[in-house]
């Protein structure tokens, strides 16, 4: 990588950000298509400040993580119509001093679940009711999929289920829910918890295809319990994988080099 004067400047904003992997796959992307850019993370407490840092250092363009994926939105120049619905952004594309808020986790989740099985006119049984619920409903939804919503915590899992047009189900009550697929948004099964599962193995009798947005384990208790009844599964991997891509061809314009991002993000995640 040469940095010189027409370098020009990515980078995530988060905190905590030092475990991120995008630097690594994004510049390992840029350096393969021959791209002066350079991707960094930047600890942000204040996304406010952050952004106007960002517009005088003349960033080019921003990942979005927690705690900030609400937050920025009070102080975008411009956001797109998905991400307005959704009500959360991790992309930034700033030129000319102005900034414009995306949201490519949703695009990230439709071409991983795509990747298991067709989704219009599927039923799809979502697990959770936060931010990544949130992204994924509405993905879904502009896929024409039918969505079930089930959620340990009932008001929180009815006022999303409200919002994506969804059934609501109590998380107690899904052993017998029948659907073509089933995606978990929860963190539950994350390292170091990596017995605990947010479903009964009964579960995935009813279902043909399982995919978990966790990435750390690869194999969660709940795609390992999935695989043992026969269900295609896909791991949390591919995500944010899918979503990193729809973030570098938006910044740059050119198609990502998916193959060579895969395989940095795929190592770094075996370490």
């Amino acid at each position: 990588m040469q940095i010189d004067g027409k370098t020009r400047l990515y980078g995530i904003m988060g905190k905590p950000v030092s475990h991120s992997l995008s630097p690594a796959m994004h510049n390992t992307a840029f350096h393969e298509i021959g791209l002066n850019n350079v991707y960094v993370a930047f600890e942000v407490e204040e996304a406010a400040r952050a952004l106007d840092g960002f517009k005088a250092l003349g960033v080019c363009g921003v990942s979005v993580t927690f705690p900030h994926k609400q937050a920025v939105i009070a102080h975008l120049d411009a956001i797109d119509p998905v991400a307005e619905k959704i009500g959360a952004v991790n992309t930034l594309l700033i030129h000319n001093q102005n900034i414009q808020g995306s949201n490519t986790d949703w695009i990230g989740a439709m071409q991983a679940l795509e990747m298991i099985t067709e989704l219009p006119g599927k039923t799809v049984l979502v697990i959770g009711a936060g931010g990544s619920a949130r992204a994924i409903g509405f993905g879904l939804r502009e896929k024409g999929a039918k969505i079930l919503l089930a959620n340990r915590t009932q008001s929180k899992g009815q006022a999303l289920a409200e919002e994506l047009g969804a059934e609501f189900i109590p998380l107690a009550d899904i052993a017998d829910v029948r659907a073509d697929a089933l995606v978990n948004t929860t963190s539950v099964g994350m390292t170091p918890h990596t017995e605990d599962t947010p479903v009964p193995a009964a579960v995935f009798q009813n279902v043909a295809a399982v995919m978990d947005i966790v990435y750390s384990p690869v194999e969660t208790r709940l795609l390992r319990d999935a695989k043992q009844v026969g269900c295609r599964t896909i791991d949390g991997r591919y995500m944010l994988l899918y979503q990193g891509v729809a973030q570098f061809e938006l910044w740059t314009g050119q198609k990502a080099p998916v193959d060579v991002m895969r395989s940095t993000l795929f190592d770094r995640l075996s370490q």
